[in-house]
């Protein structure tokens, strides 16, 4: 990413280095700021009072910088020549024609109040305010829900800024020594949830207040778990049956789930949140395996792993079963096997694992036109899910040796780790959480 940090010497601030990084094709502003498509925007974020302050700001110029669609301008020291007035009062009037000739396109002015953050956005082109705006935050500095609350002002911030959302506020769970783990989007965190049994394949409720996971062993079953008073609810247990891979649908009212019998063979099951209904059977395999469902957003179709052609591909289907297609059509020369479809958030394209040269690969593929794009090639990578920004992939990777999980900026192939203790699986990124 380019970076462009500054340094007061002799009054004046001096760019010290900008390193060239990957560009982001941004389709526009909401303040009006200007600025070439092929470029990413850079904001200066001016020093912060108070005694949460580096907190705020490092946590704020983590997402900016994580979200691969704006630059950060770091200003070092305070500096006179940076405002004209006090960088204690609101909106104060900036030296904008400084700012500008450093490339900024945008300031940001953060000032603590009792109950949060007053923000100010100053629009370096026209010399003015742009917009102002007061941010709650929880009382407790300590707490998860208060760093949740600024990755919300830097997602709002951004939005402002670029006019897309950004993803921070958001967050990732997976499996580790068959515990749930979760992790914020920028990898701090990380705790474990309580769990009964074996655990794998955790997924999100749409509402982002449950988890769903399915356990291993000879009492498999589908457990969801109420994250706001971490009760759970058991869905079930049937001998010599093997239930996985559980999602909810996007209306957040049922569960489906791969359920095995004993002769090997695996259909999708449907079970509602609410009643007494049965699960309902919605593929009929004929002896074959279907598991690891994805909704498209509006819950019409339904993306599937499934090895009905003698071989895993990813299937695509009515959310009533009807309509069945083969989507991952495409033949490589290698032993086809493509599994773990995750559907955009946008609905446009489906990310999904192949098997390449005796490894699993990441790729997307565009409902549009049906042209397979791979993502990765270094190690083993499996089991991508999409961000909330449908922009970045968090995955499964080997390629530092243990499996550890990363996060994909899929327009610019930027990568990041996101856990460093091995032993990582199966992760599904949250929607946005706006508080629970």
């Amino acid at each position: 990413m380019r970076e462009a940090r500054l340094i007061a010497v002799g009054g004046a601030l001096v760019v010290l280095a900008a390193a060239a990084g990957a560009q982001d094709s941004t389709r526009g502003v909401r303040i009006g700021l200007r600025y070439d498509p092929g470029s990413k925007p850079a904001v200066v974020l001016l020093p912060i009072s108070g005694p949460l302050a580096d907190s705020i700001r490092a946590i704020l110029e983590r997402d900016f910088d994580y979200s691969d669609r704006i630059t950060v301008i770091h200003v070092l020291p305070e500096d006179g020549s940076i405002l004209a007035g006090s960088t204690s009062g609101r909106a104060s009037a900036l030296n904008y024609p400084l700012f500008g000739k450093l490339g900024a396109a945008a300031v940001i002015q953060i000032t603590p109040t009792r109950s949060g953050l007053h923000v100010a956005v100053h629009d370096v082109a026209k010399a003015g305010v742009a917009s102002v705006r007061d941010y709650p935050l929880p009382r407790d500095e300590d707490s998860p829900e208060w760093r949740l609350a600024v990755h919300g002002v830097s997602d709002a911030l951004q939005e402002t800024l670029t006019g897309e959302r950004g993803m921070a506020q958001s967050r990732i769970a997976f499996t580790r020594n068959k515990t749930v783990m979760v992790v914020d989007s920028d990898g701090h965190g990380e705790t474990a949830l309580p769990v009964l049994g074996e655990a794998m394949s955790p997924s999100w409720h749409p509402g982002g207040n449950a988890i769903a996971y399915s356990i291993y062993g000879p009492s498999s079953r589908i457990i969801m778990l109420d994250l706001r008073t971490m009760k759970a609810r058991d869905f079930g247990a049937q001998r010599n049956t093997t239930r996985i891979t559980p999602v909810f649908t996007p209306d957040g009212k049922s569960l489906v789930y791969g359920l095995a019998g004993e002769d090997g063979s695996m259909d999708l099951f449907q079970v509602p949140l609410e009643g007494e209904a049965f699960p309902r059977r919605i593929t009929i395999g004929r002896g074959s395996r279907n598991w690891g469902p994805s909704f498209n957003p509006d819950g019409t179709r339904l993306a599937f792993g499934s090895d009905r052609l003698g071989h895993p591909e990813v299937h695509m289907m009515d959310s009533d079963g009807t309509n069945a297609d083969i989507f991952t059509s495409f033949d490589f020369g290698d032993q086809n096997d493509r599994t773990s479809p995750d559907w955009a958030p946008d609905g446009r394209q489906i990310a999904f694992q192949s098997r390449i040269d005796g490894r699993y690969q990441i790729f997307t593929m565009s409902l549009r036109d049906r042209q397979p794009r791979q993502l990765t090639s270094e190690g083993e990578n499996e089991d991508p899910s999409w961000s909330p920004d449908g922009r970045h992939l968090v995955f499964v990777s080997t390629r530092t040796g243990t499996r550890q999980l990363w996060i994909l900026d899929t327009e610019s192939g930027r990568l990041r780790q996101l856990t460093r203790a091995g032993g990582s699986q199966v992760p599904a990124w949250s929607p946005r959480l706006t508080g629970r």
